[in-house]
This record gives C-alpha cells, sequence and structure tokens, in this order.
C-alpha cells in the first residue's frame, strides 16, 4: 500500500487528467459544432422588401434583399423599402458571419439596358453600388438582370445586352474592390450572359432552377420524366458548366413555393399548399418531386417539399457545387420546415 501523500498526489494527478479530458471533448464538441454552421456551403435566402417576417439567421448563411433599382436617370440605384434593409443588415450584429447583399433587379424591374450601354451610367451605377454597401453596411451587390437581350419582362432590351452586361460587371468590381461579394441570378437555361467573359468577376451564380413548368408539369423537377415540361434542374446546372462557370461557382435555386391550377392559384407559398384539403399528394420518383392531383385524378399543382429539398441537396453536394439559394423566404412554415430542410441538407 503506498503511503497516504503519495496517494492523495495520485488522486490529484488522476482528476487533473479527468478535467484536461473533459474540456478537450467540450471543445471538440464546440469545433465540430462550428465547423457544421461554416461548412463552407452558402445557403442564400431571398427575403423581399413587401414582407414582414424577420429571418433566422441560424439557417442561412446569405441573405439577399428583394429589391433594389436602377434609378430613372440611368446611373443609381433606387431601394424598396429601405428601413427593411436597415433592419436586415443589423442582424449582423449579432450573427458576424452573416452576410447580406441587395439585390438589384427582378422580374418586371428595368432601364438595366439603357445603364449598361454607357460608360458614364456604368461608372455611375458602380459608385452608387458602393455608396450603398458603405450606407447600409451590407457584403455585396447581387445582380438580378435575368434575361439582358430580352424583352419578355416588359422592359427595354437590346441585342448589345450580353456585352454590355460583361462591362457592366467590370465596373461594379473595379469599384466595390475584392472585399465585397458580387453575385448574379440567372435563367435556368444558362443563356443571355456570357459566363465566361464575368466568371473571373463574380463570387458565386444562383441559378433559378424553378418556373420552368406549370401545371401538368413540374416547375423544379430534378431530373426529366413524363412531367417535365421544358428543362430539368440537372440540365440547367449542366448548361451552366458548358456555358463557362465552374460547378463550385454555382449555387443550386430552390423554389418555396408552387404553381397551381384548376382552382389552386398559381403562384402558391408552400404554407398555403399544406393548407389545401381534398387533394391526393403523388410522388415523382424520376423527377424526384410532389405533386398534387384532385379528385378527377388531374395533376393541379407542382411544389417543393422537405423530402424533394434533401434529395436536391445531396445533389448538388455530390456535384461539388457551392450550396443552395431559395425563394423566397417567407413563403416557409413558421416554423422553418423548408429552411430546416436546406440547412440540414448542405450540413450532411
Amino acid at each position: 500500500m503506498k503511503p497516504y501523500h503519495l496517494m492523495l498526489k495520485s488522486i490529484k494527478t488522476l482528476c487533473l487528467m479527468l478535467l484536461v479530458g473533459t474540456v478537450s471533448f467540450a471543445q471538440s464538441s464546440g469545433a465540430k459544432k462550428e465547423q457544421n454552421k461554416t461548412s463552407g456551403k452558402v445557403a442564400v435566402a431571398y427575403v423581399t422588401s413587401w414582407t414582414d417576417v424577420m429571418p433566422d439567421p441560424d439557417y442561412i448563411t446569405h441573405i439577399n434583399y428583394a429589391f433594389g433599382h436602377v434609378s430613372n436617370s440611368f446611373n443609381g440605384i433606387r431601394i424598396d423599402n429601405p428601413e427593411r434593409l436597415k433592419k436586415l443588415a443589423a442582424l449582423k450584429a449579432t450573427h458576424p458571419k452573416l452576410k447580406v447583399l441587395i439585390s438589384i433587379g427582378g422580374w418586371g424591374s428595368g432601364r438595366f439596358s439603357e445603364m449598361a450601354a454607357s460608360e458614364e451610367n456604368r461608372t455611375g451605377f458602380a459608385k452608387d453600388c458602393l455608396r450603398i454597401l458603405n450606407e447600409f453596411n451590407l457584403d455585396g451587390i447581387d445582380i438580378d438582370w435575368e434575361y439582358p437581350t430580352s424583352k419578355a419582362a416588359k422592359i427595354s432590351a437590346s441585342p448589345d445586352d450580353t456585352q454590355n452586361y460583361t462591362l457592366m460587371m467590370n465596373a461594379i468590381r473595379s469599384t466595390i474592390g475584392r472585399g465585397k461579394l458580387l453575385t448574379l441570378a440567372t435563367s435556368a437555361d444558362a443563356k443571355y450572359i456570357d459566363f465566361k467573359s464575368i466568371e473571373p468577376l463574380v463570387d458565386f451564380v444562383n441559378i433559378m432552377t424553378y418556373d420552368m413548368g406549370n401545371p401538368p408539369n413540374h416547375h423544379a423537377g430534378l431530373f426529366r420524366s413524363k412531367y417535365t415540361g421544358g428543362i430539368s434542374v440537372d440540365e440547367a446546372v449542366t448548361a451552366h458548366v458548358s456555358a463557362g462557370m465552374p460547378i463550385n461557382k454555382l449555387v443550386l435555386g430552390i423554389p418555396f413555393y408552387g404553381h397551381g391550377t384548376n382552382g389552386i392559384t398559381n403562384f402558391i407559398d408552400y404554407k398555403e399548399v399544406l393548407k389545401l384539403r381534398g387533394f391526393k399528394t403523388q410522388w415523382d420518383a424520376e423527377a424526384k418531386v410532389p405533386f398534387l392531383e384532385n379528385d378527377k385524378g388531374e395533376f393541379v399543382c407542382t411544389y417543393e417539399s422537405p423530402e424533394s429539398i434533401a434529395i436536391k441537396c445531396e445533389y448538388l453536394l455530390n456535384r461539388g457545387m457551392l450550396g443552395a439559394m431559395y425563394w423566397e423566404y417567407a413563403g416557409d412554415t413558421a416554423e422553418g420546415v423548408l429552411r430546416k430542410a436546406v440547412y440540414t441538407g448542405l450540413n450532411k
């Protein structure tokens, strides 16, 4: 038997080892949790000026505020509901890793063509981008001039828009510097933009992989099926890579809304889809998305679900994409089942 003072020393040594082990375990667990939070994948949430719900920064990495617009003078920016933008930027005080960007454009937002066609206007626009970044404490600019050369949104357009788009992005990047983000939203088919020319300028590209069909077709089917009216999500991603954008700069768009017909509104938020009664939920095993049928067996609503989002996240991880984007935050349920599905899927 050891002398008492030696036994006491051994007990103290053992207690110290246990304490160190406990601290080390706690630190490693905390590091693992932090690693999951910052896994390198982006979760981009579009948050609109016309809604009032405040996003939960625990489930997103980037907020794209919709929208700003090219000014009537073609050389500046007008912001919808600037007070809401200030409130969103204030979230960074408690979540310093959160990035808040302003998205300029959107469907029906014009004057891009006139702005981009003039060097003087491009310069003024780029300077106003920098002013807004500084004034509102923002992290970047997201350009949502979605269809250069197209008048489909009843806005001005020119055959030179694609070339001038590149000149505009060059002006913005050279003005805001490399310390700020420059991103864009693009149509699913990867048309309208010269991706090879802008690739060195941009941080990532948000593909609008939705609105690619209406009932009786899916609007965001992952793969082709008999219900594919236009292209699939997979084909959209491949089109962007073929157009010259590296896969690790691509962000997959996910809709938090659906399209309906035969008594269901054309644009319907996911939270409202859940309230529908008298319809049968079906699953397209090829396209990997759900849809609703009425009592006649007709395809009447295309939408997204936590299950289809989980599959999309697995897909984008396997392809080496940068992350996911969704339009828009307020379409989710109050409990956030879709945004949580995105976050969980990206951090598997």
